[in-house]
């Protein structure tokens, strides 16, 4: 598992000639590491008297970024599991038209599993930028920074998965289920994109802030 690795192991992995773990598992991971940095920033908060009015919200907020945080970690193991099931599939033999049709019927499936979990990575983003800005409205105004940079590694998440979703769609040919996630995918990359611009804003607006 990729959270059973060191981060010296993990970077020689993902260096390897290996393709698995690859750009989808590291973009879960980038979720993770945003995710990360809004339980900081609400750890940062929570306990001090001048900033007690956020406490509540920054206990609440704490909460769903901890949970957030493990669901990216758990994502980043399911995307190189999904990744091997299409070699699997690939591998299948293919010396008659039974075997074929099999075989076929396999890597279609498992290439839909392959779109479905970065896509999730994607989903959760969104999730995760809405608890980055309240980190960045109302958590310790001396690492605002901290909960900026958790959303551009949000937003960066966000994009790399939708690259992982856009090379497994366009493997297949199952046009109904292409269209209806790549439909899914444009929204959420929109999304994430409004919602960075935002917590630009609220970081820029308390960096300057007497």
């Amino acid at each position: 598992m990729i959270a059973d690795r060191t981060v010296r192991e993990l970077l020689e992995d993902i260096a390897s000639s290996s393709p698995a773990p690859g750009g989808g598992s590291v973009a879960a991971l980038s979720g993770a590491l945003g995710t990360a940095l809004t339980g900081m920033v609400c750890r940062l908060t929570i306990g001090k008297k001048k900033y007690a009015q956020s406490e509540a919200a920054m206990k609440k907020t704490l909460a769903q970024a901890d949970s957030l945080r493990s669901t990216f970690v758990a994502l980043s193991d399911r995307d190189t599991r999904a990744f091997e099931k299409v070699m699997e599939a690939y591998g299948l033999p293919k010396d008659s038209d039974p075997h074929k049709a099999l075989r076929d019927a396999a890597i279609r499936e498992a290439t839909k599993e392959a779109a479905l979990v970065p896509l999730e990575v994607m989903r959760h983003c969104i999730d995760a930028l809405a608890l980055a800005k309240d980190a960045a409205s109302l958590g310790n105004p001396r690492v605002v920074s901290d909960a900026g940079v958790g959303a551009i590694m949000l937003h960066a998440a966000c994009r790399s998965a939708a690259l992982n979703v856009a090379v497994n769609l366009n493997a297949l040919d199952d046009q109904d289920f292409v269209g209806w996630k790549r439909g899914e995918l444009q929204s959420l990359e929109s999304t994430s994109a409004a919602m960075l611009e935002e917590i630009n804003g609220i970081v820029a607006g308390r960096l300057a802030a007497p």
